[in-house]
């Protein structure tokens, strides 16, 4: 049976509702009973996905679609103050809830694990959600991206367990009060609102202070990063500090990583004993995400010869490595990844599968602010391709930054002797591509904006060729 709606949240108005962090908040309210509906830009899949759960979903902003019984407004960070729907709220009265609010009481009275670090939280909460769900345990779970079909990024289950994405971009994950917490890394990112690493090391330790006492936080002992957190913590009470990794220091740690295609074989010693389980996407660090899952299970009790073999169940989420297809011999492959180590992590793994081919990235820088401080990385980052089309800044919430455009990753791409051009016109990328890729080689399309729509149309370009 599910559990009540909070009175506040029994209609609820999201602004912004086919976004990946919004719909999954929408769709377990829907789940529960609540009359949920929303506005977005623009239709969608996930949109069409929660009409089917029975909301209402508005396309466009306007004041007129704040229902008269709104009971709430529910808005992310990404949501301008001028926004008509939002004005609308403040001139009626109606309150408006932060998004990591309706999340926070959506946990409460559940036995909550929250996934947090710069990068790997996605997939992290997305091993965890399917591992869980195949043994059964029915887990509630709210993800930053789709696991396979659109409206997928969430879940209403029976079970006493809730898996949550905790996002630090915006210090929202303060919301949380988990019985686990986990660290995956801790970096400088999201400009706009930390100016130092001092500040990410603050954010990150409210975060580590939220867990319930006697929680567990499971962190990374291999990142630098992680690492200086671990040791701001130590002497916590009620905090137990469990680390994993391939450090010699590590409480679970990783002792081998054996690559095989698309898969991994990762072997660990856990509790005094060897444990070889199976992870069924390529990358040291996915399998290193693997581990941090399984460490998180365990520390709820969970035992890890059952947890580890679920694992290998989890094969993939949209736009993590996602294969979108094959054509003329080469194959397409869609990566989120924004941030220089993402980058640079994605274009390793995807160099050891691709046997003689060469790897052709589409890449789309994501903010003004983050190309501002770490154009250099990236442009570093994106010297691991054979070659590289570099689109114009998204710019998602930004206004433009003068004088910081996607030239400056070129420029620093080059530097580092790789083969990197300007593309102006994201319509003229598949034909260019189809003109650069040979068969065996791998293209991938990497950002967090809309380069994603170009991977369907890469495989016709191709498709044209070919015949």
């Amino acid at each position: 049976m599910a559990p009540a709606v909070p009175t506040a949240m029994a209609r609820p108005h999201f602004i912004g509702i086919g976004g990946a962090g919004m719909s999954g908040i929408a769709k377990i309210l829907a789940t529960r009973g609540a009359r949920v509906a929303g506005s977005d830009a623009k239709d969608s899949e996930t949109a069409a996905a929660l009409r089917a759960l029975g909301a209402m979903v508005h396309i466009g902003h306007a004041a007129a679609h704040l229902a008269d019984d709104a009971t709430c407004v529910v808005v992310s960070s990404a949501i301008r103050d001028d926004n008509p729907e939002l004005a609308a709220a403040r001139e009626r009265g109606v309150p408006v809830v932060h998004r990591s609010d309706a999340l926070a009481a959506l946990m409460t009275d559940t036995r909550a694990i929250a996934v947090a670090g710069t990068h790997g939280k996605t997939t992290t909460t997305s091993m965890l959600a399917v591992s869980l769900s195949t043994l059964g345990l029915d887990p509630s779970y709210a993800i930053g991206g789709d696991l396979d079909v659109p409206g997928s990024n969430a879940r209403h289950g029976g079970g006493e367990i809730f898996v949550a994405e905790a996002d630090e971009s915006d210090r929202s994950f303060h919301k949380y009060a988990p019985e686990v917490a986990i660290v995956l890394n801790v970096e400088l990112d999201h400009h706009a609102n930390y100016a130092s690493m001092d500040e990410i090391y603050e954010s990150f330790e409210t975060f580590a202070d939220r867990t319930v006492p006697g929680g567990t936080l499971v962190i990374a002992a291999d990142h630098a990063g992680a690492r200086e957190l671990t040791s701001r913590l130590r002497g916590r009470e009620d905090l137990r500090i469990v680390t994993y990794g391939e450090a010699a220091d590590a409480d679970v740690r990783i002792v081998g990583i054996a690559p095989h295609g698309l898969t991994s074989e990762v072997t660990v010693l856990l509790g005094g004993d060897q444990l070889t389980f199976t992870v069924s996407v390529p990358g040291r660090h996915y399998a290193h995400n693997a581990v941090a899952a399984l460490t998180a299970g365990t520390a709820l009790g969970i035992p890890a010869a059952e947890l580890a073999p679920a694992l290998a169940s989890y094969t993939g989420v949209k736009r993590r490595l996602q294969l979108k297809g094959s054509a003329a011999g080469v194959q397409v492959i869609d990566s989120y990844a924004h941030h220089p180590t993402e980058i640079a992590a994605d274009l390793e793994a995807i160099r050891g599968s691709a046997a003689d081919g060469r790897v052709l990235v589409v890449f789309q820088p994501h903010l003004f602010s983050r190309t501002q401080q770490l154009a250099t990385e990236m442009g570093e980052a994106l010297a691991l391709a054979d070659a590289s089309v570099v689109l114009d800044i998204y710019p998602a919430r930004e206004d433009p930054i003068p004088g910081v455009t996607s030239a400056l990753i070129i420029d620093a791409a080059t530097a580092k002797g790789a083969d990197t051009t300007a593309e102006h016109d994201k319509n003229a990328v598949p034909d260019r591509i189809a003109g650069m890729a040979k068969p065996g080689d791998l293209v991938l399309t990497m950002g967090a904006g809309d380069v994603t729509e170009l991977g369907p149309k890469i495989l016709s370009a191709l498709a044209t060729v070919e015949s």
